[in-house]
C-alpha cells in the first residue's frame, strides 16, 4: 500500500514516515501544499494523510482540487486544528476521517486500516508473484509454501519490490523508501541488502525473481 504525506513539520513527517514503513508501507512525503497536490494529482495512491496549515497551498485547496479532478483516495487529516467546524469542514470536503495532533500513531494506524477496510477500492492483503507470497499485513513471506524468515528490514525491501513488481527501482529511491536516507547511485548498502535477500528468495530456487538491471537498479519479476 502506497501513502502519501503532505505535513511541513519535519519531525512529524519523520515521524510518520518511520512508522508507517515499519508497518509495511511504501511511503511518500512532501512539505508543501504545491508539491503535496502534485504527487497526489500523478501518482495513484493509496491513502493520503493531509496537514491542513501548509505553505504553497493549504489542506482545504488541496482535498477540493483532488476530488475535484476525480482522485478519490481515502484521505485523513492530519492537524492541530481542533475546532468543532474545522472537523466538520474537512468531512464535508471529502475526507474520510479527522486527527487532531498531538496523536497516538497507533490509533492513526487503526483508522488508516478501518478506513481502507470499508473501502469499495479493496487492495490485496497478499502479493504473489511466481511462487512467492507476500502477506504485507501478517509480515510472513512464503515460497513454494515454504515460509521464509526475514528481518524487518528485508521484508520492507521485499514488500517494495513486491509492490511494484515488473518496475525497475533505482537504488536511491529504493533507499529513500526503505532506509529514508539517500545513499549515492553505487552505494554497497543497497547491493549489501539485495544480495541478503537473494540468498533467501532466490538462490534455494530453481527461478529467480529478483533482477538487476544493470546502471538502473532492481525489479522483481519472472
Amino acid at each position: 500500500m502506497r501513502v502519501l504525506i503532505v505535513e511541513d513539520d519535519r519531525k512529524t513527517a519523520d515521524y510518520l514516515v518511520k512508522g508507517l514503513q515499519e508497518n509495511g508501507f511504501v511511503v511518500d512525503s512532501a512539505d508543501n501544499g504545491v508539491d503535496g497536490l502534485h504527487l497526489a494529482s500523478e501518482i495513484d495512491y493509496d491513502f493520503l494523510i493531509l496537514d491542513v496549515m501548509l505553505p504553497g497551498r493549504d489542506g482545504w485547496e488541496i482535498i477540493t482540487e483532488l476530488r475535484r479532478i476525480g482522485r478519490e483516495m481515502p484521505i485523513i487529516f492530519l492537524t492541530a486544528l481542533d475546532a468543532v467546524q474545522n472537523r466538520i469542514k474537512g468531512l464535508e470536503l471529502g475526507a474520510d476521517d479527522y486527527l487532531v495532533k498531538p496523536f497516538s500513531f497507533s490509533e492513526l494506524l487503526s483508522r488508516i486500516r478501518t478506513i481502507m477496510r470499508r473501502s469499495p477500492i479493496r487492495h490485496p492483503e497478499v502479493l504473489s508473484i511466481a511462487d512467492l507470497e507476500v502477506d504485507v499485513h501478517r509480515c510472513k513471506v512464503l515460497r513454494g509454501g515454504q515460509e521464509i524468515d526475514l528481518t524487518s528490514r528485508e521484508f520492507l525491501l521485499l514488500s517494495l519490490l513486491a509492490r511494484r513488481r515488473g518496475e525497475v527501482l533505482s537504488k536511491n529511491y529504493i533507499a529513500e523508501q526503505v532506509w529514508d536516507i539517500n545513499f549515492e547511485s553505487d552505494s554497497n548498502p543497497i547491493e549489501v541488502a539485495i544480495r541478503r535477500l537473494r540468498k533467501k528468495i532466490d538462490d534455494p530456487y530453481e527461478t529467480k525473481l529478483i533482477h538487476t538491471v544493470r546502471g538502473v537498479g532492481y525489479v522483481l519479476k519472472e
